[in-house]
């Protein structure tokens, strides 16, 4: 691309796109539109745009929309997670055969960043507040690089950084567009998790201000005061999440976000939290067996009871979404009904199960790797439905058969009304969500239709 090709009269077209993933195979996906939350990595990338630019951004989220046969763009950009990474790469080939530039960024990108160099012109890794402006002005003067990286110093501390262009996506596509964002990463070091291999252990903050305006302009333009935060830990450091909680309560908002269990151990940040509008937290309570909290990396969860802090936070008006995961070294046939029967008692208004899922480059890939149990890379089945390594205590079988049977039996009837009455939560959305869970919870081989012959395969499925 030359310099001189993009005036304000011959606009650089750029086209963003999320691409779909198993879940979305069929049209409308797993989850109905009316139970989606519009993301946030796209419209944040638009609202990065150098506004000196002459550039034209369209936006495509192809689990709502199909990307047109037809489409041209002097670029692509693709945003990557490991489970949409086949997809990605597939169109990617696609759109650079027609003569098209393609950008590829995202989680995936920044785990396997050598892989996804592969399929592009040029990768972001890391986090793109910095990157990704200086990526587009080097496109406008021809000095395009192949790699972007996040550099040593990022930050988020900008306080002028431009806020996401939510608007850009038509918001009756989904549940809400009341998405925000006020830190990233996380202190813990989970063996499972991505966010400690892709971005490190220190979180980032954007400064308390910048989140308050972002949230006060939205709810100017749209009148809505529900909103959901997408950090991995609210409460990573309890001096900023006590700052950001003080200056939330003027807002009058309800808000939704995650945190670990370890708020059990203050409770004057969980009223706080009450307090700032906080209305529900999902939390990764992972497993009811005590030696698959050391497999996870997360031995700190022993020191909380489960049923206890889910109380306390009942009484505060809090609901709570539970996550499970399945597979770890110390699980056993056991642990399946006795996940649900925790569940239950313990009155955890919306559960969530997943099977444990070794992303490539974690401590956990690694380690399964090392230990050759390992058994497929296709990363189209690495979306935490998929038993793609092999168990040590279970068969592959059984893996997928009690994780399946976990999700349907939380969700019968009479057990969403037992959790309900337990939570004392007999609120519409309670209900509508653990409906559209139920959904869900009885269609996982309709939606997850990968080609995966490992579960037919006795040599594969040792226990």
């Amino acid at each position: 691309m030359e310099s001189h090709v993009f005036t304000h009269s011959r606009k650089m077209k750029l086209v963003l796109i999320s691409p779909k993933g198993p879940l979305y195979r069929k049209r409308g996906g797993i989850f109905k539109r009316s139970l989606r939350y519009q993301p946030l990595t796209l419209t944040t990338l638009a609202a990065l745009i150098p506004k000196d630019l002459p550039i034209d951004v369209a936006l495509i989220d192809e689990s709502i929309t199909e990307i047109p046969a037809d489409l041209t763009a002097d670029m692509i950009g693709l945003t990557v997670i490991t489970g949409t990474a086949s997809r990605a790469y597939f169109l990617a080939d696609q759109f650079r055969a027609k003569g098209m530039s393609v950008v590829l960024g995202g989680p995936h990108v920044t785990l396997l960043p050598d892989e996804a160099a592969e399929h592009a012109d040029t990768i972001c890794v890391g986090y793109a507040e910095q990157s990704w402006p200086q990526l587009l002005r080097d496109v406008m003067t021809g000095q395009l690089q192949k790699r972007y990286q996040q550099a040593p110093d990022f930050n988020l501390d900008d306080p002028h950084m431009p806020f996401p262009e939510r608007h850009r996506f038509n918001s009756e596509d989904f549940l809400t567009q009341a998405v925000f964002e006020a830190t990233r990463a996380c202190t813990h070091n989970c063996e499972f998790c991505v966010a400690p291999t892709a971005w490190g252990r220190k979180q980032y903050q954007h400064p308390v201000e910048w989140v308050v305006n972002d949230i006060r302009q939205f709810v100017e333009r749209t009148g809505k005061r529900k909103l959901i935060f997408v950090d991995l830990n609210l409460v990573s450091d309890i001096g900023y999440a006590k700052a950001l909680f003080t200056a939330l309560i003027p807002l009058k908002i309800k808000w939704f976000g995650l945190s670990t269990v370890l708020i059990a151990h203050n409770e004057e940040l969980m009223e706080l939290m009450a307090r700032s509008g906080c209305k529900g937290l999902l939390l990764g309570l992972e497993t009811v067996t005590t030696g698959s909290l050391g497999d996870a990396g997360k031995k700190f969860n022993s020191s909380v009871n489960y049923r206890e802090l889910v109380a306390k936070l009942h009484k505060l008006g809090i609901s709570i979404q539970g996550c499970f995961v399945f597979g770890l070294d110390h699980d056993t046939v056991d642990t399946f009904d006795a996940t649900v029967e925790l569940v239950i008692d313990a009155g955890i208004d919306l559960p969530r199960f997943s099977i444990l899922t070794p992303f490539p480059a974690t401590p956990l890939y690694q380690r399964l790797e090392q230990e050759q149990r390992i058994l497929t890379k296709n990363w189209e089945l690495y979306d935490a439905q998929h038993v793609v390594f092999q168990p040590k205590l279970l068969t592959v079988k059984q893996l997928e058969d009690g994780h399946e049977r976990a999700w349907k039996k939380i969700y019968q009837y009479n057990n969403i009304v037992r959790r309900l009455w337990n939570a004392k939560n007999f609120q519409p959305l309670a209900i509508t969500a653990n409906l559209g869970y139920r959904f869900y919870a009885h269609n996982l081989h309709k939606f997850y239709t990968c080609d995966w012959p490992i579960e037919h395969n006795p040599a594969k499925s040792r226990g």
